[in-house]
């Protein structure tokens, strides 16, 4: 189908006008959201793009998100770059701060407007990968015709949403092609690369903002992502990933007070100065391997006091 055929927006807004296609499918819910709530026409409109001053200052603001990606982004690329595809990183309101294509590609994706600066949110291009990933926060394809743009039915996107270390939607790993060639299956395979690798992002980001605490692992989900705790030396929870917070109910963006590590887990009760002082015992014994005399050294008490203690703990030595 040519890029600008007719045919493509009488779809849509046929779609748009049936009083029950929003409930068919989010496909048809994001053309509806598109026509409706946005405001556009599937065959009018321009591609916008910011200015190099505010590219930079956007990208300022990112740079920790920026740094930590860039790897990622890096080896993405040496996957998929030699099928077509290019890569790229949006922020939050689809502006796009990276992007990785191949020189031979590059004419195309810039005739796409897959540049940097680029604006893609689906309130200025309608339907789209990074646009519908961002309002959905959701990982989605959006294959050729299913754009709301008729400018856009060359393109093929998967994508996939990234959070910050406070699980707030921060920005959209995209894998997009020009290709005619690349049909459903590659769509998936690499779709299934896009989620590792967003979920790659959100943990090193999180690894790299509490890199001063104590990071706990609970689990890795396709789904919410892996979730991760960052524990202080008093053993409060002093940060969650999104992972984590949709894991142990914590509200996907909520404010996380510190909390203890153990009543969070569910794996304690009300805390106890006898429960920390056998905890401060056992931990002097393991760092002076199970010498009692230097254990009593490192607390800065006596030999008898540290025996006396060790009894009243319960713990045998």
């Amino acid at each position: 189908m040519p890029a600008h055929s007719p045919r493509h927006a009488d779809i849509v807004l046929n779609a748009v006008r049936s009083p029950s296609s929003a409930a068919v499918s989010p496909l048809a819910a994001s053309w509806c959201r598109s026509a409706i709530h946005h405001k556009l026409d599937p065959e009018v409109g321009t591609r916008e793009r910011i200015g190099e001053a505010a590219l930079t200052e956007r990208r300022t603001l990112h740079q920790p998100l920026l740094v930590v990606a860039a790897p990622v982004l890096d080896e993405m690329f040496r996957t998929v770059g030699r099928s077509g595809c290019g890569v790229v990183l949006s922020d939050a309101e689809g502006v796009i701060l990276e992007a990785r294509t191949a020189p031979g590609d590059a004419e195309a994706f810039c005739r796409t407007g897959l540049v940097e600066g680029a604006r893609w949110s689906e309130a200025e291009e309608g339907t789209n990968g990074i646009g519908t990933c961002l309002f959905e926060d959701q990982p989605v394809i959006i294959q050729r015709d299913q754009h709301f743009a008729s400018r856009n039915i060359g393109i093929s996107c998967m994508d996939a949403p990234v959070h910050d270390p406070e699980g707030r939607l921060v920005a959209a790993l995209d894998v997009s092609s020009c290709r005619a060639d690349h049909g459903p299956a590659m769509a998936e395979m690499i779709a299934s690369l896009v989620r590792d690798a967003a979920r790659r992002i959100e943990r090193d980001y999180f690894c790299r903002y509490f890199a001063d605490r104590r990071i706990l692992f609970l689990a890795d989900d396709a789904a919410s992502g892996t979730a991760l705790l960052a524990v202080d030396r008093d053993d409060l929870v002093v940060g969650a990933s999104r992972g984590a917070r949709l894991r142990l109910g914590l509200g996907a963006t909520a404010r996380l007070d510190p909390q203890p590590l153990e009543s969070l887990l569910g794996n304690g009760g009300a805390p106890s100065f006898d429960e920390a002082e056998r905890t401060v015992l056992r931990q002097a014994l393991a760092c002076a391997g199970g010498n009692a005399s230097a254990a009593a050294r490192l607390l800065g008490i006596g030999r008898a006091t540290f025996y006396r203690r060790l009894s009243k703990a319960g713990i045998r030595h």
